[in-house]
């Protein structure tokens, strides 16, 4: 077993100083749009998006939103599903395009090593300084996720990305990460504009935690019984369609925003379930649509 030499712990609420930045970095974005699937994303064809390249369709390393965040972090994106090819030689390849999106050389697996947490290696091993804006609590800055971040914020509404462009910055002396998770795509699937009282509302779905033992106590949701109809599931996966349409007018915002010499990629932390195989939503399913999810990514110049 290959043992790691644990370095001297700061002291409590210390960061460790970064590292001088390098001239050859530049600017990383991630964007994840919460919840949402490879179908419908192409079925939006959104044309901002898309002027970074290609989407692709990928795989989500978890089907609920925290654990395939932090697979994110730990610098796993989404994945394609190779054949005969060993885990270990998919993940090299993989950590390699980290060269490509920090313009940097000599980045690999090892590079990460032992923390294994992507915030932590770009602030504190080249430089960067760190922030993240996410639009659900589950990601709240009292996670664990909340490590290696200059500033991580909850933002005030769920489902406003244009608000996140509004607190960016990008200073010359050092190049900047951004993680950016956006609720529009989530249930239920509104756009900022839209009143609350017109969003959908699903019994079951709103205040889940606050109502979970009464849900159970009731034994709703037993065995035979339909939970959705077809009609209310089209409707629901047409207003995620119409969210990455929404979207795709604040990604010519945040483009024209970001300086060149930034690289964004797309992609989701997991799809959504409309109705197929009689689910709904995410999270403990096993269903290919929850996993499959959009990934593009390209540079800004």
């Amino acid at each position: 077993m290959r043992l790691f030499r644990r370095k001297p712990a700061a002291a409590a609420g210390e960061h460790p100083r970064p590292a001088p930045p390098r001239d050859d970095l530049g600017n990383f974005i991630i964007v994840v749009l919460d919840s949402c699937r490879y179908d419908t994303f192409m079925e939006a064809g959104p044309r901002v998006i898309t002027r970074l390249g290609a989407p692709e369709a990928r795989y989500s390393y978890a089907s609920w939103t925290a654990p395939s965040h932090y697979n994110i972090l730990m610098g796993l994106m989404p994945h394609t599903s190779p054949v005969g090819v060993f885990a270990s030689e998919y993940y090299k390849e993989d950590f390699l395009k980290f060269n490509q999106r920090l313009g940097a050389s000599g980045i690999e697996f090892k590079s990460l090593v032992p923390r294994l947490y992507l915030p932590d290696y770009l602030r504190d091993s080249l430089g960067y300084r760190t922030h993240a804006m996410v639009s659900l609590p589950v990601l709240n800055s009292f996670t664990p996720l909340n490590r290696g971040f200059d500033t991580f914020r909850l933002m005030d509404k769920h489902n406003d990305m244009r608000a996140m462009l509004d607190l960016m910055t990008f200073p010359s002396d050092r190049p900047s990460f951004y993680l950016l998770n956006t609720g529009e795509t989530h249930y239920p699937y509104a756009t900022p504009d839209e009143p609350e009282n017109h969003w959908p509302r699903i019994s079951g779905v709103h205040g889940v935690f606050k109502h979970l033992d009464d849900h159970a106590r009731t034994g709703a949701g037993r065995e035979g019984e339909k939970f959705f109809d077809d009609s209310q599931m089209a409707v629901l996966r047409s207003r995620q369609v119409d969210a990455v349409r929404w979207l795709d007018r604040v990604f010519q915002d945040l483009f024209d925003l970001v300086p060149k010499n930034t690289w964004i990629t797309v992609t989701s932390d997991h799809g959504e379930l409309f109705g197929e195989g009689g689910y709904f939503g995410h999270g403990p399913v096993f269903h290919e649509k929850v996993f499959q999810v959009p990934f593009l990514e390209g540079a800004i110049r």
